[in-house]
């Protein structure tokens, strides 16, 4: 018998909201989302910049922002929620990926989390789970402080699929990476998969129900978050069980699910399912049979990542990473901004963007704001053809 639940469903523009509504039907989301108490959607912002499968998708967002209300969820306990890092903007970011105009039409509420003051110790928040941690409690020995707002909240996690040259692959489980921790949680670089197991066991405890709702409309490879390749790929991943929705993410990409690190040690401990085998795959199943062949984050690695892997694990670990722990540390924000925002994006990222643009994803996302969707999804996507009394799009012929 089946120990998790994963629903997968390929999708189009013209019925990509009646899907997103269809597929956290199929995964049970009702079961374990509370419309009783506030539900963060946890928006995933890799970039300030638009790049495919790189952050949360409007459509994703909206699909299923679209299909809580359908069900009866009230606008008033869901809000879309946003942390920042030292090298990402999360404002610039949900402008330049389109999250800020979809929140703004349903009425919901916008926190960034690092401007609220109310953060409290863990060691507060979650008693003596602290005692199970695999590193947490070495990486920060006065502890650390998490969003007292998420205490009792449901969590709807909004990754993309795509590669990670820290984790391989990073999905449902990393997304809590960017929402619990505050800005120093680049000093778990170094036991990153660990950190995912702890944040996981974490979010167990705090959260009155915990769902993911990924995209693969876009899907990403090479060294991610950022620097990747991305492919239309037309599939939609939604669960309540975080480990097994990453793991067929991990799967659909081409990788053994039980041999990435965070993966293999979250299912260990009981937090999820991640062999494939003992995962019911529901709605369209034979999807999930898919190898995408991505060749993965570390064949051709970027000048920036190889660094990376060079403090954190390599030969410059001694020299240079005590640095990021202190006053110092600014000097590997200037770089990892100077590198990939004023170098590979308008040098690399901006001709693959462009050429992104000409699929019927891409189209999408550059006529977002100007065209109106059906209950089901968008039905042309030229803002240009007339459109009847409704503002919807007449189709493209």
């Amino acid at each position: 018998m089946a120990s998790a639940r994963v629903a997968i469903l390929r999708t189009t523009p013209q019925t990509v909201l009646a899907d997103y509504h269809r597929l956290m039907n199929l995964a049970g989301y009702r079961e374990v989302v509370d419309p009783q108490v506030e539900t963060a959607l946890k928006v995933n912002i890799s970039w300030h910049y638009f790049f495919p499968a790189c952050s949360t998708t409007p459509w994703q967002l909206e699909g299923v922002i679209a299909g809580m209300l359908k069900d009866g969820y009230s606008p008033d306990r869901l809000h879309a929620c946003h942390n920042r890092t030292v090298v990402v903007s999360a404002k610039r970011g949900e402008v330049a990926n389109k999250h800020l105009p979809v929140v703004q039409k349903y009425g919901l509420k916008n926190f960034h989390l690092y401007e609220d003051p109310d953060w409290v110790n863990i060691r507060d928040a979650v008693g003596d789970l602290t005692k199970e941690f695999l590193c947490l409690n070495e990486v920060y020995p006065k502890g650390f402080s998490i969003p007292r707002r998420f205490i009792g909240e449901n969590i709807v996690h909004l990754p993309t699929i795509k590669t990670h040259v820290f984790t391989t692959t990073t999905g449902a489980m990393k997304n809590a990476f960017g929402g619990l921790l505050n800005e120093r949680r680049h000093w778990t670089h170094p036991v990153i998969h660990e950190t995912l197991v702890d944040l996981l066991m974490i979010q167990k405890r705090i959260h009155r129900g915990v769902f993911a709702v990924m995209d693969g409309t876009f899907a990403g490879d090479g060294p991610g978050p950022r620097c990747m390749t991305p492919y239309v790929k037309d599939v939609i991943l939604a669960s309540a069980d975080q480990v097994a929705i990453d793991a067929v993410s991990a799967k659909l990409m081409g990788f053994d699910p039980l041999e990435i690190r965070y993966i293999r040690l979250a299912h260990e401990r009981g937090l999820g399912c991640g062999r494939i085998e003992d995962i019911e795959i529901v709605g369209q199943p034979e999807l999930a049979e898919q190898n995408w062949h991505f060749i993965g984050p570390f064949k051709k690695m970027t000048f920036a990542s190889r660094m990376q892997h060079r403090i954190y694990w390599g030969w410059l670990k001694r020299p240079l990473e005590w640095s990021l722990k202190t006053w110092l540390a600014p000097w590997s924000y200037v770089a990892s901004i100077a590198y990939h925002d004023w170098l590979w994006y308008p040098l690399w990222g901006k001709p693959i963007v462009d050429q992104a643009m000409d699929s019927p994803w891409g189209r999408l996302f550059r006529n977002y704001e100007q065209l109106q969707p059906t209950e089901a999804g968008w039905p042309c996507l030229d803002p240009e053809t007339p459109s009847p009394a409704d503002g919807t799009c007449m189709p493209q012929r």
